[in-house]
């Protein structure tokens, strides 16, 4: 009998590039939050999700993670628990309820990717660079006032995107597009002639989140064009602020809200 959460299969599950729920997460993150046109936001909103042409905010993320299973073994074999992302996040309704869509996210690691897409994130393959903050010497960032933070993306051989957050005080309030449900499209598209297809609406079984060490600031968002990639259509109409913190959740599953078209 061959076992396995995701592939590839075998009779011991070994190999699984991906391991069943509950994953655990823990990162630093910084992002950059900024106006869009509400226009802009619904071109990317599926059905299901309305944009709040009061509130047309948008946020750029990127975040160095380590993640595992309940067991932890991850943690000891790096190559299995580390990576970096850097994704887009769109205020949105679900009927009455605020909400997050990611249109875009790029990962550096193949586990990361597939995981993912199991959820319905739009994930694709990327290199994420972000300034790190150490404890001690002059190599390392400092998390204090006036210290700036960088991220940069690159995808398919082109810098595509680069933010900046220069810390200003710590806050009390975590960001709201940051800690707000996430809701996806799944997407499995039939492979037999006449064969169906899995297009689902989603959203994200998020538990015990934590949001520690919280600075807010200013910020900069560049994107840049790209023959396979859109975040250059994404442009800000004005930056909002700009946010450094540590960020910590347990997924365990989704649930499902409504088949969904593309």
């Amino acid at each position: 009998m061959l076992n396995g959460y995701t592939t590839p299969l075998s009779p011991s599950a070994r190999s699984v590039l991906v391991p069943p729920p509950p994953w655990h997460f823990s990162g630093d993150v910084i992002m950059v939050e900024f106006l869009l046109d509400p226009e802009t936001i619904r071109q990317y909103l599926p059905a299901g999700l309305d944009v709040d042409p009061e509130n047309p905010r948008a946020a750029a993320i990127a975040g160095e993670w380590q993640s595992c299973t309940t067991s932890g073994a991850e943690l000891l074999d790096p190559n299995r628990s580390q990576y970096r992302e850097f994704y887009i996040a769109l205020a949105a309704r679900h009927g009455e309820k605020f909400v997050v869509r990611c249109p875009f996210c790029w990962v550096d690691r193949d586990f990361s990717l597939v995981r993912g897409l199991v959820q319905g994130y739009p994930k694709k393959l990327g290199t994420i660079g972000m300034t790190r903050a150490y404890s001690t010497g002059l190599a390392a960032a400092a998390v204090a006032v006036g210290q700036t933070y960088a991220g940069t993306l690159t995808a398919a051989d082109r810098r595509i995107a680069e933010i900046t957050v220069t810390l200003d005080g710590q806050t009390p309030d975590a960001p709201d597009l940051m800690v707000a449900p996430l809701v996806h499209t799944r997407i499995f598209p039939g492979w037999a002639p006449g064969g169906g297809s899995v297009t689902e609406l989603v959203t994200g079984g998020s538990v015990n989140q934590q949001v520690t060490n919280v600075w807010r600031g200013s910020g900069t968002v560049e994107f840049f064009p790209s023959p396979v990639d859109e975040l250059d259509l994404l442009r800000p109409v004005a930056i909002l602020a700009g946010y450094r913190f540590s960020f910590a959740e347990t997924i365990t599953g989704g649930q499902l809200l409504s088949c969904a078209g593309r």
